[in-house]
């Protein structure tokens, strides 16, 4: 048993790539070794600022011989399938076949192909540049004069099996046994003959951290010990400590200084301006738990005087960057929310859809009429509605872009704005992905359903819907979005009405454009310049005002509408199988036409409880047999439009006949309080007595009697079990 050490070493490799190309490399290395027939104990990878490594123990010298038989064409065959044999097996001749006989099918030939056995060192000088060469990177470049692509210049490939170079090259670049260590602490080189002589002489005198893992620890360690020793608390950032986890080789953790003065400013400004432009953690004092005048650096080198000139540097980096902060922060305070709200009717939102000053207008109008659904003032819904765009215009979130909301929050304040209103600003935008939580405050979620369903309707009105894995306007996301306020907040609004109220908006507002354009709309109706020849924008706007001032916008309007509530289908779908519930329970209440999000998700719960239960499974099952035996009546011929059940016949029929007759009676009327108290819990213990009769019924009577009245009226009962099922969920949808 053999063991390889494989190490590519290049420039600085940026840190967001690290993990992901450690995992290509290991992948690559395990397909080639194990296509070429090699067999191995261990194979691992580690990835650092400069460097992708990986180790192979107990790795096969030799991969097997292989011996494989190919099955040809019968003896006395044309030629042409004896020549593709021939040409498919390897084989000049067919005397280099064997003949062989079969009692039924005769004699045929066969080749029997050896493919003898390669030394693992061929294998790899083979496979490692081809690996190279091919290597994905998101990023890449070129150097020099050769034409091998990588991240960054590739500088060095050490290649060792069992204490031994394994030669090759890659573009000028030949492989040893010599590695680089630190650039200041210990560069080497070293000569290495394997991994463990590889880890000792680079984590000692090489003063580099290999691992991901091992270089994560040590920064953690140093975050606490500097934070315990100041009495400070971390600010957890994972996805920084990530990043600087692929900075630095040798990471000594730094504790800085911030000129308290800094401290005005709002906190989440100093930490993003720390985090975006400087990588630096942020901490709180431990007694208040409010920002602390420190910062903790991570740096790539172990200083004589424990960091303090290095701290130093930093800081006055950070007061730079900090000094700017500030500039634009007293700036965008000078002006009010207002006056930057105006600024939103020149920056375009969509063309066919406006700017997003006309965006403000509709939202603004829906969360007034929101607002008394969810709670809240319907006047600080829409005040909080038309400032909460405001300040994408702000100096601030021009330089900082995530700051959207918050520092609209902070300029809501600033003026005296209600804190409802300011609070609503920065939430309106949430929930932006699955870990983010959803507004609570009652103004919040008008102005957040608000903006989401007008981006919604919008687009479907423009028909730039999601398609496959396409969604650039993060249509799935603000759909998602509007299903989670509306569970987790337990607001009950009809999404047609608001679907139908928005296309009047929209309408109205495309009419209002155009009238803004005579000239254009002039000119598109005249013979000369018609609506294809127009502006983009302006054709949009004629097509869709001609289409909906016509009978059509009503089959439109539904079309769409339909279309729209079935993306929220799938999204609530998304919601409730994260929360164990079956998708085709969803689908069986939404085919009741049900557009309330709240009440959809109550039924879904009361009926996944039911048919769990072995009363529910059984009347599934009966309710399937129901149904196929009046689907096959269909076939035959049409039903009656209304198959009414004939009280006389069922008098005169079997004791389980006029049971279940009367037990459908009982629970349809049983079950109507229950359905207008939406108490589904109710409905369905009132359904599971149909169980036993519904299982008598078809254990004990034909229902294709001879006597046609007396079949027909069998059916009617059928028909009244699928109808009384139906008033919970359309059971044909469900599974099982």
């Amino acid at each position: 048993m053999a063991e390889l050490l494989l190490e590519l070493f290049s420039e600085e490799i940026p840190a967001r790539m690290q993990a992901k190309a450690e995992a290509d490399l290991r992948d690559a290395m395990e397909k080639a070794l194990k296509e070429a027939g090699l067999k191995w104990k261990l194979l691992a990878a580690c990835s650092g600022p400069r460097r992708l490594t990986v180790s192979i123990t107990g790795l096969s010298e030799r991969s097997a011989d292989v011996k494989e038989e190919r099955k040809g064409p019968k003896v006395g065959a044309p030629d042409k399938a004896v020549e593709g044999f021939l040409r498919g097996a390897g084989l000049s001749d067919i005397s280099q076949a064997e003949v062989r006989s079969d009692p039924k099918k005769g004699d045929f030939y066969v080749a029997v192909i050896e493919t003898p056995g390669r030394d693992a060192k061929d294998i790899i000088a083979e496979a490692v540049p081809a690996i190279i060469r091919s290597f994905h990177w998101p990023k890449s470049m070129r150097w020099g004069t050769g034409d091998l692509r990588w991240v960054r210049p590739l500088q060095r490939i050490t290649c060792v099996l069992d204490g031994a170079v394994v030669p090759f090259d890659v573009d000028g670049i030949e492989s040893g046994n010599e590695v680089e260590g630190h650039r200041v602490h210990g560069r080497g080189p070293y000569t290495v003959t394997g991994w463990e002589d590889y880890s000792k002489q680079l984590e000692g005198a090489g003063h580099v951290k290999l691992t991901r893992a091992d270089r994560r620890e040590v920064i953690l360690k140093g975050i606490q010990d500097v934070c315990k020793k100041a009495g400070l608390e971390w600010i957890e950032d994972q996805g920084l400590l990530e990043e600087v986890t692929g900075l630095a080789e040798w990471p000594v953790v730094v504790l800085g200084d911030m000129d308290p003065d800094f401290l005005s400013l709002p906190p989440e400004v100093i930490q993003l301006s720390m985090r975006t432009h400087q990588k630096y953690f942020a901490v709180n004092d431990a007694k208040t738990g409010k920002l602390a005048p420190h910062f903790i650096v991570v740096a790539n080198i172990d200083a004589a005087d424990g960091g303090k000139k290095l701290a130093e540097g930093n800081s006055r980096v950070l007061s730079a960057r900090l000094d700017d902060a500030r500039f634009f922060w007293d700036l965008d305070k000078a002006k009010p929310l207002d006056e930057m709200a105006k600024k939103l009717s020149t920056i375009a939102f969509k063309a066919e859809l406006g700017s997003l000053g006309d965006k403000v207008e509709r939202v603004a109008a829906l969360a007034r009429e929101l607002a008394p659904k969810v709670g809240a003032d319907p006047d600080l819904a829409e005040r909080a509605a038309r400032l909460a765009k405001a300040d994408l215009v702000s100096e601030m979130v021009g330089e900082f872009p995530e700051l959207q909301g918050v520092m609209g929050r902070y300029y809501a304040l600033e003026a005296g704005e209600p804190a409802a209103v300011a609070d609503a600003i920065r939430d309106h935008y949430k929930p932006q992905g699955p870990s983010d939580n959803v507004p609570t405050d009652p103004v919040g979620i008008a102005v957040a359903l608000a903006d989401k369903l007008d981006t919604l309707v919008g687009f479907w009105a423009i028909d730039e819907k999601p398609t496959g894995s396409k969604d650039p306007f993060a249509l799935r996301r603000a759909a998602l979005g509007v299903v989670r306020i509306v569970l987790e907040s337990g607001v009950r609004i009809s999404l047609l009405s608001v679907f139908y109220e928005m296309e009047q908006r929209y309408l109205s507002f495309t009419r209002t454009k155009l009238e803004q354009y005579p000239m254009a709309i002039k000119s598109m109706a005249s013979v000369k310049v018609t609506p294809r020849r127009a502006k983009p924008s302006l054709r949009v706007l004629y097509e869709y005002v001609l289409e909906m001032a016509s009978d059509a916008q009503y089959r439109s309007y539904w079309s769409q509408c339909s279309d729209l509530l079935s993306f929220f289908a799938d999204r609530l779908k998304q919601y409730l199988r994260d929360q164990g519930q079956r998708h085709d329970l969803i689908d069986a209440v939404f085919a009741l036409g049900e557009d309330d999000l709240v009440l959809i998700t109550r039924r879904v719960e009361a009926l996944g409880a039911f048919l769990g239960s072995e009363d529910g499974a059984n009347l599934l099952a009966g309710y399937k047999r129901a149904a196929n035996i009046l689907r096959a009546e269909e076939k035959k011929g049409a039903l009656p439009e209304t198959l009414e059940v004939d009280g006389a016949l069922i008098d005169a029929g079997a004791d389980e006949e006029i049971h279940l007759h009367q037990t459908l009676g009982q629970v349809r009327h049983d079950i109507e309080e229950p359905l207008k108290n939406e108490d589904f819990a109710a409905v369905m213990t009132e359904l599971a007595k149909l169980r036993g009769p519904v299982d008598a019924f078809f254990e004990h009577v034909m229902v294709n009697d001879e006597d046609q009245k007396v079949r027909a009226n069998r059916l009617a009962l059928l028909a009244d079990i699928r109808d009384t099922l139906h008033r919970v969920a359309d059971f044909s949808q469900i599974e099982g």
